[in-house]
C-alpha cells in the first residue's frame, strides 16, 4: 500500500465518481488501542471510504514531544491499513491535516472526543464544499499516553 497522497489520486477520483461518501479522520494511532478499533469501526459506518489521515513521525514529535512516535510511521500505517474498516491511509507533514482535508474534500469529516465543531481542523473546507461534521464519543480509559505512563510505572 501507498500512503502519499500523489500516489492514490486515481482512487480518490474513481470514488468521487462513483458517488461514494468519503469518510475522513486523522490522528498519530502512535500505540493502536481498543479505543481506535472502536472510533474507526464507527466512522467508517458512517460513509462508503474511510480515509485515515496519519502524521508522520516528524509531525507527531512537534505535537506529543521528543520521546513520540513509539512506533515508526510505516508501522503504524501498516497496522490502520490492515483493519478491514480502513479504506486508506495517507501521511501528512504539517502539525494538522489541513492541506490534506482540502485536497480530498471528504462528505464526512470525523473526530474523537468533546471537540466543538468550530475547533476541529478542517471543518470550514468540509462546511463549504457540502459536507458534514461528526463528533464521535470518546472511549474513557484509552489513550496512547496511558499506555506509555503504565509502561513506564513498571
Amino acid at each position: 500500500m501507498k500512503f502519499q497522497l500523489k500516489d492514490n489520486i486515481n482512487f480518490l477520483k474513481k470514488i468521487k465518481e462513483e458517488n461514494k461518501k468519503i469518510v475522513f479522520t486523522n490522528g498519530c494511532f502512535d500505540i493502536l488501542h481498543v479505543g481506535h478499533i472502536r472510533y474507526l469501526s464507527e466512522a467508517k459506518k458512517l460513509g462508503n471510504i474511510l480515509i485515515v489521515g496519519l502524521n508522520s513521525d516528524k509531525s507527531v514529535k512537534k505535537l506529543k514531544g521528543d520521546n513520540r512516535p513509539i512506533n515508526i510511521f510505516e508501522d503504524r500505517a501498516t497496522l490502520l491499513a490492515s483493519l478491514r474498516f480502513v479504506d486508506l491511509v495517507i501521511i501528512f507533514e504539517e502539525k494538522t491535516p489541513e492541506n490534506l482535508i482540502k485536497k480530498i474534500k471528504p462528505d464526512i469529516l470525523v473526530k474523537g472526543g468533546d471537540y466543538n465543531i468550530e475547533d476541529i481542523v478542517g471543518y470550514k473546507t468540509v462546511i463549504e464544499n457540502g459536507g458534514e461534521i461528526k463528533v464521535l464519543r470518546f472511549h474513557d480509559g484509552y489513550s496512547s499516553s496511558n499506555y506509555i505512563n503504565k509502561l513506564k510505572k513498571h
